[in-house]
C-alpha cells in the first residue's frame, strides 16, 4: 500500500492508498477539504474536530440521498419494473452507518480528531 501526503484544511496527513486509488483518494479529500473550509468559513464553528464531524455528516447525508434520487430516475425512465427507494434506502443507511464508524474509529476513544 502506498502513502499519500495531503492537505486538509491546511494540515498535512499522510494517508495509505492502495494501488490505483490515488485519484479517488484525492477526489475524497478534496470533498472533504471544501465541506471543512465552508464550514470554517461560515464562521460559526471554530474547533477542528466539530468542523470535522459536520462536514462527515454532510458528506454521508449527501451519499444517503443518491440512491433514493438513483432509484426515483430509473423509475421514471424506465419500462420494467425497478427497485424501491425504500430498498435502496436501506443502502444509504448500510453506507451512513459504515462512515459513521470510521468516524468514530478516527475520532478515537477522547472524541477528538485532533
Amino acid at each position: 500500500m502506498k502513502q499519500l501526503e495531503v492537505q486538509i484544511m491546511g494540515q498535512s496527513y499522510l494517508l495509505g492508498c492502495p494501488e490505483g486509488g490515488d485519484a479517488r483518494l484525492l477526489e475524497a479529500v478534496e470533498r472533504v477539504d471544501t465541506a471543512m473550509c465552508k464550514i470554517r468559513d461560515a464562521g460559526k464553528v471554530r474547533a477542528r474536530d466539530r468542523i470535522a464531524v459536520l462536514a462527515a455528516l454532510n458528506l454521508a447525508f449527501d451519499l444517503s440521498e443518491r440512491p433514493a434520487a438513483a432509484a426515483v430516475a430509473a423509475a421514471a425512465t424506465s419500462p420494467s419494473p425497478a427497485a424501491t427507494s425504500a430498498d435502496h434506502a436501506g443502502d444509504g443507511q448500510l453506507l451512513l452507518s459504515s462512515l459513521l464508524e470510521r468516524l468514530d474509529a478516527a475520532l478515537g476513544e477522547d472524541g477528538r480528531l485532533l
